[in-house]
């Protein structure tokens, strides 16, 4: 016992060596940009003054979105996807796999679950001991299931999923703008130390790396958030991409596809003023998404009743499987 929580705790603290990393180059990055290139060797004033006015607001916004990142709690299933006391007594007494199966079918038809395993099973974590919402899984490093999972990032040290993909997207995205500005405005005093028009000194090493560093982040950012971005309009996890959600039809990687304006909705909310923002504007809560099927959708009494899904104002999370349970259930098959 005592060997398994030292081996958690060093697990715990080295996992966080990479983040180390990534703000001790960005900390880096600001004293060569700041002090060794701005203030050391440029002499025209107003290209100095606004270097720095430009380059402190993408060093804001890239740090702002990486703490977000980093510091959002991953999201997981509400209670209603917890077994009760009497349903989790008679799933652990019964031994027999097919009745198992049958009492998480029972329980599912009060939620809106769509997706199951691969086995056509209900998806449940005998670890959590919960029923898992449509695109939630376990991350076995966050010892946790987490809502719409997209992948454990040991660069943010947290789990990426539905309460920070949006974060995580910003993150990429001004990380690739800070990276192109340094490159962009470092380029001519590059070149000036390269050949030899500027004397030897702290600054060419800074500026030199300077250069390198920030190409070679830009190079594999580039990569990362074009993927992502071809995540988010076809409405796709990681996981998903690479293994496609399984529906009571079959597999579908596109069962979740709503179009390209409403795929970027879900991610980043209506109000465009602040998808550029470090703020939470995702649609929904995480437990159910629209479905490609519109047919489906148009029958499916949540999309009226959304609202009833979201925690009440004083966190309780009463009345919020009413109605809707009896329709849901004909939704839903029982075998």
């Amino acid at each position: 016992m005592a060997l398994s929580r030292g081996l958690r705790c060093c697990q715990r603290v080295f996992s966080w060596i990479p983040v180390l990393i990534i703000t001790s180059v960005a900390l880096w990055s600001y004293y060569a940009y700041v002090f060794e290139l701005c203030l050391f060797t440029l002499t025209n004033t107003f290209e100095k003054v606004a270097y720095l006015l430009v380059f402190h607001v993408c060093f804001v916004m890239f740090s702002w979105t990486y703490w977000r990142s980093i510091f959002t709690p991953a999201a997981s299933p509400c209670k209603k996807f917890q077994l009760s006391y009497s349903d989790k007594q008679r799933y652990e007494m019964e031994e027999r796999p097919d009745a198992q199966k049958q009492i998480l079918v029972e329980i599912a038809k009060k939620l809106p679950i769509f997706t199951r395993a691969q086995s056509g099973a209900i998806r449940f974590c005998d670890r959590c001991q919960v029923l898992k919402p449509d695109r939630c899984h376990h991350c076995s490093v966050c010892e946790t299931c987490v809502l719409k999972m997209d992948h454990h990032c040991p660069w943010v040290n947290n789990c990426v999923g539905f309460s920070n993909y949006k974060f995580f997207l910003l993150f990429l995205s001004y990380s690739m703008l800070y990276c192109v500005f340094i490159a962009a405005t470092v380029f001519q005093y590059f070149l000036k130390f390269w050949v030899g028009d500027l004397p030897n000194g702290p600054a060419k090493f800074h500026v030199l790396f300077l250069m390198f560093v920030a190409l070679m982040f830009f190079v594999s950012l580039m990569f990362l958030f074009g993927y992502h971005c071809w995540l988010v309009a076809k409405n796709r996890s990681t996981l998903e991409a690479f293994s496609a959600p399984v529906f009571v039809s079959g597999p579908d990687r596109n069962g979740f596809n709503v179009g390209i304006r409403r795929n970027l909705q879900q991610v980043f909310g209506e109000n465009r003023r602040l998808w550029f923002i470090p703020v939470f504007t995702s649609q929904g809560n995480g437990h159910y998404f629209p479905l490609k099927n519109r047919s489906s959708e148009s029958h499916n009494p949540l999309l009226a009743n959304e609202d009833m899904w979201e925690e009440s104002d004083d966190g309780s999370e009463e009345g919020s499987l009413g109605e809707p349970n009896a329709v849901i259930s004909l939704l839903l098959p029982s075998s």
